[in-house]
């Protein structure tokens, strides 16, 4: 199995064009199909629809549901992989049933919750606070995803046509507008940029000169959310809904949403809709007299 599962890396990388963090997940969850199989003493082709079940049920004892049905959703694409192939007659895992995901609103902020953010007081002025404050104002300025921020380069900025380039998932490209609150911190941020001695043409740099990484940025923005004194629990990822609800909030068409986001199906931007419905519903229950 190790041979056509390095098979199946391959042709999702270079084939479909996964990212690469797309890739380590799929790697990632077939390894562990693999190790499973290897206790059940189970070769590829005779694994039948039975041995699945199986597996499904101890991915139960220490996943929540969605996170099984991504490691049955990797299962699954494997064997269609191996029938085109030719290398197994069926896909076995078709008829695995997965569990229902509990449906959740994306957690997003209030304008005035991300403004506490941005606009932390920093006396200091020292080149990392000039950088996180950059950092804040390009995230909910463009909505871009955290990978997508870690290694922009800046020949992807264009500060002149106030446009950043970023590749998205399956490796699509896009152009994002970046807003003027944006463009003075990254202003700011890029005249002491050569301070922390680059060895990166990324965008955002470490204290040693370095890209930056995902998850540095991540304890960046938790970080300012703490200080901001916000209950919530603060992500790149909440930025980013922050940025697509307040956008469909001041009446900004779902398309033109849906390609600042780099979603592929609109089903996916919508569901900001439902947000503005909630927050419908609570001013109404505030405010309406007859309420």
């Amino acid at each position: 199995m190790n041979k056509l599962l390095e098979s199946f890396i391959k042709h999702l990388s270079e084939e479909r064009n996964c990212s690469k963090h797309t890739v380590k997940a799929y790697r990632s969850d077939l390894e562990n199909f693999r190790n499973f199989l290897l206790k059940q003493e189970k070769k590829i082709e005779n694994t039948d629809t039975e041995t699945i079940n199986a597996y499904v049920s101890t991915l139960y004892r220490r996943n929540s549901p969605a996170s099984v049905e991504r490691k049955i959703s990797a299962v699954r694409s494997f064997f269609s992989y191996l029938v085109r192939k030719g290398l197994v007659a069926q896909n076995p895992a078709k008829l695995v049933r997965t569990p229902r995901k509990e449906k959740r609103l994306p957690v997003f902020l209030s304008v005035d919750e991300v403004f506490s953010i941005v606009d932390v007081k920093d006396t200091e002025k020292s080149i990392l606070s000039v950088r996180d404050r950059a950092i804040l104002e390009l995230l909910y300025s463009s909505g871009l995803r955290v990978s997508e921020l870690a290694e922009a380069t800046l020949s992807d900025l264009s500060m002149g046509e106030a446009v950043i380039r970023v590749l998205g998932k399956g490796n699509k490209e896009r152009i994002v507008p970046v807003g003027s609150k944006a463009l003075s911190a990254l202003g700011e941020y890029l005249d002491i940029r050569g301070e922390l001695r680059p060895s990166s043409d990324r965008i955002f740099l470490n204290s040693r000169g370095g890209g930056i990484t995902t998850r540095s940025l991540a304890r960046i923005i938790k970080k300012y959310g703490l200080v901001s004194g916000i209950s919530k629990n603060v992500s790149p990822h909440v930025l980013r809904h922050s940025f697509a609800t307040h956008l469909l909030a001041g009446g900004a068409d779902l398309r033109a949403i849906q390609e600042m986001l780099g979603h592929s199906s609109l089903s996916t931007t919508q569901r900001y809709t439902h947000l503005s419905v909630e927050r419908i519903m609570e001013v109404y229950d505030k405010t309406h007299p007859n309420a």
